[in-house]
């Protein structure tokens, strides 16, 4: 079996690290991770045709070239050498979870964090087992600061990223009501989250938290190391200011006031945006470089997007949802915008025994005046819904025909579901 400071070598010598076949640089080292359904072993030999410095396999038959590196488990060697890798930089990692907001978040510290450091931090969602390896392989000897976001639905997942990169900072933006499948209840979800600051405890690294959210704060309360956000009695203090249909913050410096303008929507962006500011103060990012930055930010991804079509506003936020997000989406939606409102909204998925409930209670939050505008899309929903004045389809396709036939002309449109109901398909109606 090759050691992982053998592989750590030959990883130096390469130009990347690829886990897919199909997509090989030249001079890159190939890991031959496994699936359900697919066998990276089986790849190894057409990956070094097509390029690869290296490949790294797990079962002996496939290792008959001297450039395929045979371990006993490609996965955990994966991590393994970016656990590794990760204590040679020796640089400073600041490590995000929550149930919400945390893509967002990790996006708003990251653009903060490189108006001083070169900052290397998580790309798109690559958070979990897999994720977290490629993106501290991803950093070398010329990052500065390195930012990992940590995915988990299922108990124990945070603690184990947490041993890969080994963070020495860490924030939870929020503890909701999502991926209850996984956790098999709320007070799961807090202790899985939670796993986080356990580890920042032994190692005496520095939390982050929401001095507003009951739930953070108490977890907090036994650290030793720690720094909170909020509206008063904070270490770091602002004050969210709605200037419709955005967020935008007041945040109070040591040096005075300062108005942080974004282009993110929703009043629950208040605290990513005040998150964001306050670990860019910790580490003395210049106020006005941080300001600058959340002003350029630019949402993507159908993350808090705001989409002008002709006389339509949309409101698009359908990349993830739970039953926190979507209950807060939908009240900031509906609080904020003027003018006439429609709500699509899809299933919220992997809530297990508690989705029909949760499903229900969020078609109970829909006003009785807009319930003829509200159009809901999954199977959950149309399990959970019983008010026959709220148009209720099985798949996206069927609503897509529906507002082809019925479309709407004018006003706000808030759009939010997980992603795998596809909800990104109405929006070729909207052109």
């Amino acid at each position: 079996m090759t050691s992982i400071e053998n592989i750590y070598d030959c990883f130096l010598k390469s130009t990347k690290v690829s886990t897919d076949s199909r997509k090989i640089d030249n001079g890159c080292i190939f890991f031959a991770l496994k699936g359900e359904n697919f066998n990276g072993n089986k790849y190894a030999h057409d990956a070094l045709k097509k390029g690869a410095a290296y490949a790294v396999v797990d079962e002996k038959e496939y290792a008959t070239d001297e450039n395929i590196l045979l371990v006993e488990n490609v996965l955990s060697t994966l991590q393994q050498l970016a656990r590794y890798h990760r204590k040679q930089l020796g640089l400073p990692i600041l490590a995000i979870t929550g149930s919400n907001g945390k893509t967002t978040t990790k996006e708003l510290i990251s653009t903060v964090l490189s108006r001083k450091f070169k900052a290397s931090f998580t790309q798109g969602n690559l958070n979990n087992h897999i994720g977290v390896p490629l993106t501290l392989l991803a950093m070398d000897k010329n990052t500065e600061f390195g930012v990992v976001e940590m995915g988990a639905n299922h108990r124990g997942e945070i603690a184990d990223l947490c041993q890969i990169a080994d963070p020495d900072f860490g924030i939870i933006t929020n503890i909701g009501r999502a991926h209850l499948e996984g956790f098999g209840s709320f007070e799961g979800v807090i202790k899985t989250k939670g796993e986080l600051y356990d580890y920042l405890a032994k190692k005496k690294g520095i939390v982050f938290y929401n001095a507003d959210n009951k739930i953070l704060k108490e977890l907090s309360e036994s650290l030793t190391e720690r720094i909170s956000y909020g509206k008063e009695n904070a270490t770091f203090t602002g004050a969210p200011i709605q200037s419709p249909p955005f967020m935008h913050v007041k945040a109070n410096f040591k040096k005075g006031v300062l108005y942080l303008n974004s282009n993110l929507i929703g009043d629950f962006n208040f605290e990513n945006i005040l998150a964001a500011a306050c670990i860019g103060n910790h580490f003395n990012v210049d106020p006005l470089k941080i300001q600058q930055a959340i002003k350029e930010y630019q949402p993507s991804n159908n993350r808090s997007q705001l989409i002008t079509r002709g006389e339509i506003k949309i409101i698009m936020d359908a990349y993830n949802a739970n039953p926190t997000s979507m209950r807060a989406s939908i009240e900031s939606f509906l609080e904020n915008l003027k003018g006439e409102k429609f709500l699509i909204l899809g299933d919220m998925l992997e809530l297990g025994e508690y989705s029909i409930e949760e499903h229900a209670k969020i078609v109970g939050t829909i006003p009785t005046e807009i319930r003829n505008n509200a159009f809901l899309v999954g199977d959950e929903f149309s399990k959970a819904n019983k008010d026959v004045s709220i148009k209720t389809f099985i798949h996206v396709d069927e609503l897509y025909a529906y507002l082809k036939n019925e479309p709407i002309k004018n006003g706000n449109i808030l759009i939010k579901g997980s992603r795998g109901i596809q909800l990104e398909k109405v929006l070729d109606l909207f052109n």
